[in-house]
C-alpha cells in the first residue's frame, strides 16, 4: 500500500481535500473538482502562488520569475509544483468564489481527429470527437497528448460552444519548429487517436452580468473568445459586445463572413479587427496599429462605466501591453479575465 493521503486546508475559503503521494496540490484539487487559480500549470506564470502557513512540502522545478528566492524564503509556494509531505495549511492570495462554485472535475478522455483545415497560412482549425461528453465553461481549455513514443502534450482552448460536449474544435497557430503544431499539416490525419485531459482555465464567461463585454484577442486567442461569444449569443443575454482582434495583415484575418453575419443578427455586437502591418495597405480602412492601442482609443472615446467585463486571450506581449491600458481606463480588476498563452518548455 502507498503512503496515506495528506489533507490540504485552504484559507480563507475553508476548503479541504486530499493529496496523494507524488501528486501536486493543484492536480489533486483538479481531480476532486476544485478549481483553484492557475495558468500554465508548469511553474512558469505565478497564477497559483500561495502562502504555506503550516506543513512540509517539496517544490518541483519552477521558474524564479514565477517564484523568486525571497518569496520562497517567506514560505510562498506554487501549487502546481508543490508535493505534500504532511497535512498542509495554505493561504490563498487570489481566489474567485464564482470559479470555486463552478468547478468541474478534471477527467481524461479519448479523442479521435475528424478534421484539420486551414484558416490562414499559419492558423489551423482542429476538430476532435470524444468518446464521452466533456462538460466545460466557454473559454476553458484542455491538454491534448499526441500518440507515439515521444510524449507531446499541449494546452488548447475550445473554440466551440459548451453545448457541444463531444465534438470539440480548436483554433491553433502553427510555429515553424512547433513539435505539436508542425504535425497539423499531414501527420494528424482523420482517425488519429489523441488523449484529452481537462477542463482547465478560469478565463470563462461569467453569466448574468450587466454592462458591456469586451473581447480582445490575437492569433489563436480567437479560440476561447469564439467559444465565449457563441455561448453569450446562445444565452440570450442582452449587452453590448465589442470584439477586438489583432493581426499583422488582412491575410491573417479569418471568419470575416461569420462576424458579418453575427453583427447582422445582433445589433449590439461590433467586430473591430486591428492590423499592425497595414501602413502600406491603402485599401484597408479599418484600425491600424496594435490591438491594445485600438482598445485604449475606444475606451477613451466611449468610457464603459463600472459594469464591464473584459476577456483577453493571446500571447504574453499582447496581455502585458493591454494590462496598463485597462487599469488606466478604470476597468475593475475583478472583471478582467486573462488567458495568457505561455510558450511550451519543450
Amino acid at each position: 500500500m502507498g503512503a496515506p493521503a495528506n489533507v490540504v486546508r485552504l484559507h480563507p475559503v475553508g476548503i479541504e481535500f486530499e493529496v496523494e503521494e507524488n501528486e501536486t496540490v493543484l492536480n489533486a484539487a483538479f481531480r476532486q473538482g476544485i478549481s483553484l487559480p492557475h495558468g500554465c500549470k508548469e511553474g512558469q506564470c505565478s497564477a497559483c502562488k500561495c502562502v504555506l502557513t503550516q506543513g512540509e512540502v517539496e517544490l518541483k522545478k519552477y521558474s524564479t520569475f514565477a517564484l523568486n528566492e525571497m518569496e520562497r524564503d517567506q514560505d510562498y509556494i506554487l501549487l502546481c509544483r508543490t508535493l505534500a509531505y504532511s497535512d498542509l495549511e495554505v493561504e490563498l492570495l487570489n481566489y474567485d468564489e464564482e470559479v470555486l462554485s463552478k468547478s468541474i472535475p478534471v477527467r481524461e478522455f479519448v479523442g479521435s481527429i475528424t478534421g484539420v483545415s486551414a484558416l490562414t497560412h499559419d492558423i489551423r482549425r482542429l476538430e476532435i470527437v470524444l468518446d464521452q461528453p466533456l462538460k466545460f465553461w466557454a473559454g476553458q481549455y484542455v491538454d491534448i497528448t499526441l500518440p507515439g513514443a515521444e510524449t507531446i502534450t499541449r494546452s488548447f482552448s475550445m473554440a466551440n460552444s459548451p453545448s457541444e460536449t463531444k465534438a470539440l474544435a480548436f483554433i491553433i497557430k502553427k510555429y515553424p519548429n512547433g513539435r505539436f503544431s508542425s504535425k497539423l499539416d499531414g501527420e494528424l490525419v482523420t482517425g488519429t487517436e489523441v488523449s484529452i485531459k481537462g477542463p482547465y482555465g478560469t478565463c470563462f464567461r461569467r453569466e448574468n452580468r450587466n454592462g458591456a463585454m469586451i473581447l480582445i484577442g490575437g492569433g489563436s486567442g480567437m479560440s476561447p473568445l469564439w467559444s465565449i461569444l457563441h455561448d453569450h449569443i446562445g444565452s440570450g443575454e442582452n449587452r453590448p459586445v465589442y470584439f477586438f482582434y489583432g493581426a499583422r495583415t488582412r491575410n491573417d484575418l479569418f471568419y470575416l463572413d461569420e462576424f458579418e453575419e453575427i453583427a447582422a443578427n445582433n445589433p449590439e455586437f461590433t467586430f473591430i479587427p486591428v492590423l499592425s502591418h497595414a501602413s502600406d495597405d491603402n485599401a484597408w480602412a479599418g484600425e491600424k496599429g496594435f490591438v491594445h492601442e485600438a482598445v485604449s482609443a475606444h475606451l477613451r472615446r466611449s468610457p464603459p462605466g463600472e459594469d464591464v467585463d473584459v476577456y483577453a486571450c493571446g500571447p504574453s506581449p499582447m496581455i502585458e501591453a493591454l494590462t496598463p491600458v485597462l487599469q488606466i481606463n478604470g476597468i475593475d480588476s475583478d472583471r478582467i479575465f486573462f488567458d495568457k498563452f505561455t510558450p511550451a518548455n519543450t
